[in-house]
């Protein structure tokens, strides 16, 4: 087929689109690993640390169902998720099903609270949007490009880079009969096409309640000791009937110790770990403290409103959940940039790189001046960047009304525009929109330029003044959404009319992008960030070097080991949490460590049954999370966290705080992926819910 490929190409004169990636030299156990790059100096180093396995069988395309590639998925490349029987079971983390459990409760069955379990078949439930990616095969067309660049040139010919890559998706689509996914690294310096088996009906089987799940709340995210249950259950179907034939992992109930090796599977989202010292800076000064500034104050007024209705908690809990976990992700990624000096750190690779490029006449005339010119484009981009960010974080994602207007805006027909504005109602709550408005109008009329005001924005700022609850009061009152709401339609002046549509649609956000040429700015760093990351490449591939691409999406592998950690001075984290933690924090008068009765009498009688580990003194005890040192990032959650036999012991799902800064860098002895126990898992599907018959399914009902 490879061929008929490249036959195809040059008939068709495709070609390929070349996006911006980076790569990192490596050091320590760093490094997310294309499983289709893994070489023998790879293979030879995990078997060092303890892997039993061969490259071949973790991955291996022309051996279908004999890799434990096999076993593990993409979901819709947002999440991970790994086989567990042939009957399509499939295991990921309790955060990747938040969303689903949120849209499928209601006020008299809130599923966050009481969780899902599904005691036969006709019990799971379809899971709207939800997609299940099999990696089938990757092909390196990293020398397409080049030819078809060639031909497009000798055509005169520059077609947009989109229209390109569909036109090449589309081809190796018709060709396999597989989806197909393209993919680029190192600045474009390689391509990719990855092809996909694809399942689009993944239905619920088991997610316990927040209470298990999400134990901690937001409290305890990227914090240790955690004490999560973060999994659950996805059956995928074809034909309506459960899928047959897939490749299961093994589970392992032997258990890990401080330095076991641990190698785990996952599609890891985005990393930027070539970034110049310039935009980490701007990041780390500008772009991060501004953007968890506005976020605090929106995520207070949730939280109050939240603890006061279990309605308002159940409508917002998703958007709540995103919301404060990437707050926690980006609060956590500014402090650690700061701490681990990373500004410094590529500083400091950026000397060794001018000194390679000064003994060169051809890349001195290239990129001579890089470094300084970064410097130089970030500050001209700040001023422009911030005015960005405020509309961002204000008129655009500052209420979750807006969205709808929004939409309600971009509707086709009347009919639509107020279905927009019905659900609207029905998905928010006017009290807690109304002082999410306020914090809107406040932000807008303290924080942004009247540069960018139209009429009415100006109009309201001259009759209110700096009185922002009267000005959000009168925005809600005399709006569409209000009072008896909209009718079966909404015409286009209807919404013109609308004070509140016009409050999120007066403010020109394009004018931002055109003041002062900021556009242009910005695609000037893009372009300097992408010679950036093309001359560290080659710099490091030229001193031979080891190497792994950015993050983009495609399937990874990053190997370590157990063990703890010493985050500060006078602190030492364990390598493992156990369930007494959970009844030491166990509070029911927040809601993030509320423990149900059932939960709490399970814990205290400590039945750890078949599940359990030895505790040394003629007992059993369990853990519930445990540390690795795998490099890990969004995208990685529900990855299977494997042993040396490439036996599944747990799930990722978290890092803790001193890991936030690895997207722009590994910090060694830092990183930390917590995982939750396969045996917790196990014992929760068992002891709690009672799910005997999934457990027969997964073979284990009679081991002892």
């Amino acid at each position: 087929m490879r061929k008929q490929m490249r036959q195809r190409l040059r008939l068709l004169l495709s070609g390929l689109l070349l996006l911006a990636g980076n790569l990192l030299p490596v050091r320590a156990d760093e490094g997310m690993w294309p499983v289709q790059d893994i070489d023998r100096a790879l293979e030879k180093k995990m078997q060092e640390r303890g892997l039993q396995l061969s490259a071949g069988q973790i991955y291996d395309a022309d051996a279908p169902g004999a890799s434990l590639a096999d076993a593990v998925v993409s979901l819709n490349f947002a999440c991970t998720a790994s086989v567990l029987s042939e009957r399509g079971l499939i295991l990921t983390n309790h955060h990747c099903a938040y969303s689903h459990l949120a849209r499928l409760s209601t006020p008299e069955r809130n599923l966050l609270e009481t969780g899902f379990w599904a005691m036969h078949r006709r019990q799971e439930i379809r899971l709207e949007g939800e997609k299940a990616w099999f990696l089938k095969q990757v092909y390196d067309v990293t020398d397409d490009v080049e030819e078809l660049k060639a031909a497009y040139a000798a055509r005169g010919e520059q077609p947009g880079s989109r229209k390109i890559a569909a036109r090449m998706e589309e081809l190796y689509r018709e060709s396999s009969g597989l989806e197909a996914v393209f993919s680029t690294s190192w600045a474009g310096e390689k391509a990719w096409i990855c092809l996909y088996k694809v399942y689009d009906d993944i239905r619920l089987v088991a997610a316990p309640p927040v209470s298990i799940g999400y134990f901690g709340g937001e409290t305890d995210n990227y914090t240790w000791p955690r004490h999560n249950g973060d999994f659950a259950l996805y059956r995928i179907y074809e034909n309506d009937a459960p899928v047959r034939g897939l490749t299961p992992l093994r589970i392992s109930l032997d258990g890990y110790a401080p330095g076991s090796f641990t190698m785990v599977l996952g599609y890891p989202g985005s990393t930027d770990r070539t970034r110049s010292s310039a935009g980490i800076g701007f990041d780390e000064t500008v772009s991060l403290p501004l953007e968890n500034r506005l976020r605090e104050r929106q995520i207070s007024l949730m939280r109050q409103w939240m603890d006061t209705d279990p309605d308002i908690r159940r409508k917002y809990a998703a958007t709540y959940f995103n919301l404060t976990n990437l707050q926690g992700s980006e609060a956590g990624k500014a402090l650690c940039l700061n701490r681990f000096r990373i500004r410094s750190e590529r500083r400091a690779q950026e000397e060794e790189l001018q000194a390679w490029i000064d003994a060169d006449p051809g890349r001195k005339a290239r990129w001579g001046t890089l470094v300084a010119d970064l410097k130089k484009a970030y500050a001209q981009m700040q001023e422009g960047e911030q005015d960005k960010i405020l509309y961002r974080a204000s008129v655009f994602t500052g209420t979750q009304i807006g969205k709808y207007y929004f939409r309600a805006g971009n509707a086709k027909t009347p009919q639509a525009a107020a279905s927009a504005l019905r659900e609207a109602r029905e998905a928010t709550d006017p009290r807690l929109e109304r002082d999410l408005l306020e914090e809107t109008v406040r932000t807008v009329y303290t924080a942004m330029d009247s540069y960018y005001f139209g009429e009415q924005t100006k109009t309201l700022a001259r009759r209110f003044g700096t009185n922002y609850a009267a000005c959000a009061s009168w925005l809600w009152e005399n709006s569409l959404v209000a009072g008896e709401g909209p009718g079966d339609a909404v015409t286009k002046e209807q919404l013109r009319k609308d004070p509140l549509y016009r409050f999120f649609t007066d403010i020109s956000f394009p004018r931002i992008n055109q003041r002062n040429g900021h556009l242009d700015k910005w695609n000037a760093v893009r372009a300097l960030e992408k010679e950036y990351t093309i001359a560290m490449y080659r710099m490091q591939r030229e001193k031979g070097r080891p190497l792994y691409p950015d993050a983009n999406g495609t399937m990874r592998l990053s190997y370590g080991t157990v063990g703890g950690c010493l985050p500060r001075d006078g602190v030492e984290y364990n390598w493992f949490s156990r369930p007494e933690g959970i009844l030491q924090k166990a509070d029911p008068e927040r809601y993030e460590y509320t423990v149900d009765e059932r939960q709490r009498e399970l814990l205290e009688n400590g039945k750890w049954g078949r599940w359990g580990i030895p505790d040394g003194k003629g007992g059993k005890t369990m853990h519930v999370n445990f540390l690795a040192d795998n490099d890990i990032t969004g995208g990685n959650s529900g990855s299977p966290v494997l042993n040396g036999r490439g036996e599944l012991i747990g799930v990722a799902f978290d890092g803790t705080g001193e890991s936030l800064s690895c997207d722009a860098a590994y910090s060694e002895g830092y990183n930390k992926c917590i995982c939750t126990d396969i045996r917790y898992i196990l014992w929760v599907l068992d002891r709690y819910a009672g799910m005997k018959w999934v457990l027969r399914e997964l073979e284990l009902a009679n081991k002892k």
